[in-house]
């Protein structure tokens, strides 16, 4: 009996953190909040929808994206771990025989 109520409350615990990680992932995904602005957009232009409401949906759809923005901006700027971004080199050469500086 305890290793059937193991078993059930295992599997259980791995279906709901699927779940949730699914939801979180839909929730953090700015495509899906793009595309769910855009087609409230085209609500607006068939009369589906009012410009007042569509006005609300897109304070909340707008203020959602800054949010995961800044949260993307917090985890990436965690202290003491750098990301590199781009170099910039330059190679002077030293012409032996003439004895000058060149940039190539």
């Amino acid at each position: 009996m305890i290793i059937l109520d193991t078993l059930l409350w295992g599997g259980l615990r791995f279906v709901l953190n699927r779940i949730v990680e699914a939801v979180d992932t839909e929730m953090n995904d700015e495509d899906s909040l793009r595309e769910e602005l855009l087609a409230a957009q085209m609500r607006v232009e068939l009369g589906e929808m009012s410009e007042a409401d569509f006005a609300r949906l897109e304070e909340a759809i707008l203020a959602r994206l800054r949010e995961i923005r800044q949260a993307r901006t917090a985890e990436s700027a965690a202290p003491g771990e750098y990301k590199v971004t781009g170099i910039d080199a330059s190679v002077t050469w030293e012409d032996e025989e003439e004895g000058d500086d060149r940039r190539r």
